[in-house]
Formats: structure tokens, C-alpha cells, sequence
């Protein structure tokens, strides 16, 4: 038995080290394409250091930086060829391969980046961080209650961009001895600025409801077992389903089944619900959404079904109707100090049920009233344009303190900030 799993490890190896070289030969063409960067163009810079299966972690801030870029130019710096393809395909902003850390250097000696933005806490953070004389911040991947929101690590940053009132009571409870009025700093969810920037819809509205269900995956333990494909998900898409007068809109997270094979199951049973669905009435045009981009769904939806995620605040930056699943396993620990406890629950139970619920909650005022309060509690003033002002100035006022200690420091001469430890990974992460 160890043999054969030796061997299958070495299988996926091989496997990777072929598909990364392949990536890099593609990446190396479409580089030799791309003219230079303009010296000392760039203020603004968005580190990212995973692979292409986190990049939604990236997608959901395309049409913020992409409006701030017009008046701070913004360089997305991309350490793994998985993504700096995706990134080059896709991306309305320019990006930087800097898969070494003498790649890394480089750009950051030849560009005048005064803000660096993070997304995520991966550990390859503080290669970028040890470089002073600029604002290292966190501006996360989405807002949420998960334990992920109040980890200690947001002390490692300058500043944090945060949504606002709900945030930052949260973080308060455990970071000690942190100055929040100038380090934690609020901005709303700008991304709601742009839920339906140029979309075209892929169904044609009509008399149904629209059904939104986006689970998250499973985790990796007890703790963070969120997602409900498996508990909640097959049941709930079926039954809405055979209603006749629902469209689903079905987008799980990419890494659904990557840990439990019987939740990819679930999941592929639920895509293949809706592709029988759709074949057996075409006027349905319920949708299986895996694209990149995040927001349309969200403005659309006439209810939307969420885990405990993320996404239920993107939902709530909508200020729609909304059902959050609750966790089955007795192990996940669900914060009910915020909006978790006021939320509308769905609870595992059968088809009828669960559709009934949807079908409550769509039309219950008391619950619209209920949720237009913690609305303002976690984003501020959701009126539209609001949030991408209180972002800007954000930046701006960050602009103008780097200026005052460039000013201050102004004497202090030249820095060595070159690393001797240089990290160069033969495989660097292509999923």
C-alpha cells in the first residue's frame, strides 16, 4: 500500500513539473510580447502569491483597482505561472511575473510603488513585505465572520483596508494593542459599485424567481466545515427544480471536492441536475456559473442561499433577501456576534422544506427590515459610488502620508534591500 501511494506521488509530480514547465515555455511567449514597463510608472501595487485555484481571490477587486488605476496606476505582481497566465488573459490590469525573488526586486527597483495590497495571508507575503518605504496593506479577499477575519495577522500589515463598523468591533475583540483609528482603515465593499458593469445576463428575465446558491467548499477541518453541497445543496437544487417557477443560478467554490471526494460527488450531481433541467425545458436557463467573474449574480438573484462565507456579505452589500445554510457538522464554529445573529437559517431537512423556506424569506418584510440594519452595520452607506469614494480617499490619504515621511526622511540616503536568501522554487504552483 505505501509503495503504490509513493508511486502515485511521484505520478503527480512528474505531473506537475510537466504542466509547469509547459506553463512556462507559454508564459516566456506571451512576456516576449510584452513591451517594458514605463520606469517609475507604477504607485500602486497588488501582491499575489498563490496559484491559479486562488485567483477568484483576485478577480473580485479587477473593477475597483481597474478605477483607481485612473488616478493611481496599479501593477498586479504575479509570483506563480499558473496565474500570471490566467492573469495576462484576463486581467484589465498590467502584471508583472516576478516568480523569483530577484524578479521580485527588480520590479520593485525600476517602479515607485508606495501601497502594495494583499488579498490573502499566504506565507510569501513577507518576501514583499521586507521592503520598506512604502504601505504594506491588507485589503482581504471579501468580508465575513469566519475565524479567518480576526487572525493576529493583520498586525504584520501598515494598514487594513476594512468594510466597516461590523469589522472592526470584530477585530477589536482580539487584537491587542492595535491602534484602529489609524491602522484599520473603513471603506464599504466598492466591488458592489460594479455587480452588473457590463453584463449580459445568460438567461432572459422573465416570470421566475431567480435562485442563487453559492456554497463554499469543505474545509480542511472540523472547524471551518461550512460549505453544504453535501448536506444541504442536492436536495435544495432539486427541489427548486421541480417547481417549474424557479431559475437556479448554481456557483460553488473552485475548490469544492478537493479535500472530500463525496462532496465533488454532490457537486457533480447537482451540475448535472441542472443540465437535465435545462434539456428537458430550455426555457428554464438555470445556470451554472464557474466563470471569473463575481457580482452580476449577486444584483440578479431574487434570493440567494450562501454558507457561511464570504459571499454572504457580498449578498448582503446587495441588501436583498437572503438564507444562510447552517453548518451540520457540531464542529464549525459559526461567530453569532455579527450578522450571524439575525440571519435568516436554512436547515438541512428534505426537498418540500427546504423550497419552502426560499419561498418565505423572498417575501418576508420583517426580515428585508432586519436585513437593511446590518446592511449599514457592515458596509456604512451602500448608496452607489459611495463605497469607490471612501476606497479612493483611502488610497489618496495613504499617498499623501508616504509623501510627509518621504519628506521627513528625506536625508536618510539609500537602503540595500537586497535579499541574500533567494527563494527560487523549481515548481511553483500552477492550480
Amino acid at each position: 500500500m505505501a509503495l503504490r501511494r509513493d508511486a502515485g506521488r511521484a505520478v503527480k509530480l512528474a505531473k506537475e513539473i510537466w504542466r509547469s514547465r509547459r506553463a512556462q515555455r507559454a508564459l516566456g511567449e506571451k512576456l516576449s510580447d510584452q513591451a517594458p514597463f514605463e520606469p517609475h510608472r507604477f504607485r500602486v501595487g497588488v501582491y499575489f502569491a498563490d496559484g491559479k485555484v486562488n485567483l477568484y481571490q483576485l478577480r473580485q477587486w479587477y473593477a475597483p483597482l481597474a478605477e483607481l488605476a485612473k488616478r493611481h496606476p496599479v501593477l498586479l505582481l504575479s509570483r506563480a505561472s499558473g496565474a500570471a497566465l490566467a492573469l495576462l488573459d484576463e486581467s484589465p490590469l498590467p502584471v508583472a511575473y516576478v516568480r523569483r525573488v530577484a524578479d521580485l526586486e527588480r520590479v520593485v527597483h525600476e517602479q515607485d510603488l508606495h501601497v502594495i495590497f494583499y488579498v490573502n495571508q499566504n506565507a510569501k507575503n513577507f518576501q514583499m513585505m521586507r521592503y520598506g518605504r512604502r504601505w504594506h496593506v491588507f485589503i482581504n479577499h471579501g468580508e465575513s465572520d469566519k475565524m479567518y477575519m480576526t487572525t493576529n495577522q493583520f498586525k504584520a500589515y501598515d494598514y487594513a483596508f476594512i468594510a466597516g463598523d461590523a469589522a472592526r468591533a470584530r477585530l477589536d475583540k482580539v487584537l491587542w494593542d492595535y491602534d484602529f483609528d489609524k491602522r484599520a482603515i473603513p471603506i464599504g465593499r466598492p466591488q458592489a459599485d460594479h455587480y452588473l458593469d457590463d453584463t449580459d445576463l445568460p438567461y432572459t428575465p422573465d416570470e421566475r424567481e431567480v435562485v442563487l446558491y453559492a456554497p463554499t467548499w469543505e474545509g480542511d477541518r472540523g472547524a471551518a466545515a461550512y460549505g453544504s453541497i453535501a448536506t444541504h445543496g442536492v436536495d435544495l437544487v432539486k427541489g427548486l427544480l421541480a417547481t417549474g417557477r424557479h431559475r437556479v443560478i448554481y456557483r460553488p467554490h473552485p475548490r469544492s471536492g478537493v479535500v472530500d471526494r463525496a462532496y465533488g460527488a454532490a457537486n457533480q450531481q447537482i451540475i448535472q441536475a441542472l443540465a437535465a433541467a435545462n434539456a428537458a425545458d430550455p426555457t428554464a436557463q438555470h445556470v451554472y456559473d464557474h466563470g471569473p467573474n463575481l457580482g452580476w449574480q449577486l444584483a440578479a438573484a431574487d434570493v440567494a442561499v450562501v454558507d457561511i462565507s464570504a459571499m454572504v456579505y457580498d449578498r448582503l452589500a446587495a441588501g436583498k433577501p437572503l438564507l444562510i445554510t447552517r453548518p451540520t457538522n457540531p464542529e464549525a464554529q459559526i461567530d453569532t456576534s455579527g450578522y450571524l445573529q439575525a440571519c435568516e437559517w436554512l436547515d438541512a431537512t428534505d426537498a418540500a422544506a427546504l423550497v419552502a423556506r426560499v419561498d418565505e424569506v423572498s417575501h418576508d418584510e420583517a426580515a428585508l427590515e432586519r436585513l437593511g440594519f446590518w446592511v449599514e452595520r457592515y458596509f456604512g452607506d451602500t448608496t452607489p459610488g459611495v463605497t469607490t469614494e471612501r476606497f479612493h480617499a483611502a488610497v489618496d490619504h495613504l499617498m499623501a502620508e508616504w509623501e510627509r515621511f518621504a519628506a521627513i526622511h528625506a536625508a536618510d540616503g539609500e537602503v540595500d534591500e537586497h535579499d541574500e536568501t533567494e527563494d527560487d522554487d523549481e515548481v511553483d504552483p500552477l492550480t
